[in-house]
Parts: C-alpha cells; sequence; structure tokens
C-alpha cells in the first residue's frame, strides 16, 4: 500500500546512519519533510537544551521517531565502565523523554501526533554483556504503554518497534569485540528498510488502534489489526 506523507513534517533521531537514515529516508519518499537530530548534526538528545533548541521554531511536529542510541558499554556488568553504561541508557531513554517533552504540547495542542520509539529484542530477554543497551531498551517499552496511555484522550498514538537485527556499525561493534560480548552468531539479519515500512505503516494512522504495543518489523500488521 502506498502511503502519502505529504504535508507531514517528521522528526527522526539519530536518522544520520544505519535503521535511522533508512527509516528517514522512507519517510522521505513518501512525501514527508523529515528533519533529524543526531550528534553529528550537534543535537545530543540526552540533553535536554540541546532538544530545546532544536525544536524552537520548527514548526508543528506530525511525527517523532525516537530511534537514538548506543551500545559503548560492552562487557560484564562488573568491569563497565560506568560512564559507558549510563550514557547507553541515557541515550534510549533520556533521548525519547526529551523529544516526547518538547514535541507532545503541539501534537496534544492539536489533538494528533505519532511517536514511534524504536527498542529492541533484547529489551525482552537475558542479555550478557549488553546490560547498559538493553536495560535503555526495556525502559524504553515501559516509557511507550505508559505514554500511550497518558495520550490517548488526545489523539496521540505511541508505538515502539524493533527492527531485528540489522548490520550497522554498532552490531559490527559486537562482531569485533575482543572481549566478551552479546552472541550474534544465530542472528537473523533483517534489511534497514524493513523497519522504514513499517514507520510508514504506523505514520499513515492505519494502525492506531495498537497505540501502546511493541511491534516486530517481522510481525503480520494486518493480522494483529484483525485482532
Amino acid at each position: 500500500m502506498a502511503v502519502d506523507l505529504s504535508g507531514q513534517l517528521a522528526v527522526v533521531t539519530g536518522g544520520t546512519r544505519g535503521v535511522g537514515l533508512a527509516i528517514a529516508q522512507a519517510l522521505q519518499a513518501a512525501g514527508a519533510d523529515v528533519r533529524t537530530f543526531s550528534r553529528s548534526g550537534g543535537v545530543d538528545v540526552a540533553d535536554p537544551e540541546a532538544v530545546e533548541s532544536a525544536v524552537t521554531g520548527l514548526g508543528p511536529v506530525d511525527l517523532l521517531v525516537n530511534n537514538a542510541g548506543t551500545f559503548d558499554a560492552i562487557g560484564p556488568v562488573w568491569s563497565a565502565d560506568p560512564d559507558a553504561w549510563h550514557g547507553d541508557l541515557q541515550t534510549s531513554v533520556l533521548g525519547a523523554f526529551h523529544c516526547s517533552r518538547a514535541l507532545l504540547p503541539g501534537m496534544i495542542e492539536r489533538g494528533r501526533g505519532r511517536i514511534v520509539n524504536v527498542s529492541s529484542g533484547a529489551a525482552t530477554r537475558p542479555y550478557p554483556y549488553g546490560s547498559g543497551y538493553a536495560a535503555g531498551k526495556a525502559a524504553l517499552l515501559s516509557f511507550t504503554e505508559t505514554l500511550a496511555a497518558e495520550t490517548q484522550e488526545h489523539g496521540v498514538a505511541v508505538f515502539a518497534i524493533t527492527p531485528g537485527f540489522v548490520w550497522t556499525a554498532m552490531t559490527e561493534r559486537l562482531r569485533d569485540a575482543s572481549g566478551p560480548a552479546p552472541d550474534i552468531s544465530g542472528a537473523d539479519p533483517v534489511e534497514p528498510e524493513r523497519a522504514g515500512e513499517l514507520v510508514l505503516r504506523l505514520a499513515s494512522g492505519e494502525a492506531d488502534a495498537l497505540s501502546g504495543r511493541f511491534i516486530h518489523v517481522r510481525d503480520d500488521l494486518d493480522e494483529l489489526l484483525s485482532r
């Protein structure tokens, strides 16, 4: 199904590479005006002042995709670097909080808007040697459920998705790690474009009934909606 997002303004965090780039490109191809927030572009989403500065004068945002994430703390908890561990947690959770807090007032005022939080399968199972990343993605699921409940009466839909295992610079670091690292030997890679396709369908509004849910790119969205 072709999705037309002409006239919509979308913000994608971490949108300059990997899964975020694929999502941004899919939204642009559908006609959306896409703005990307990234550290390389001068916006650290874990910094509330940087986020507030980035949204100033941006105009009414229809879609926010909280995709930014880091995976710098690789290894057992007892030898983890605290700054790296905190950073992994903060980018996922504080980044989503700061961006949502900055853009939700406009969505609520207009009575419409959508937020997509990019989580991970690591949030729902033991994830040895990646505890900071997994904890951040798990917290993002709880944040999604709560935010969906808070915004339901205001016409805003909030989703969490997982793009599956995608080969990116981040996952290549796991493969090349010199010490203990999450085991990715049995991973079944997914193309990053699948995440873009899913976000497009969520952005269209057809799946608003699934607000608050955690959706995998390999899920059958039509079947989920039928239930």
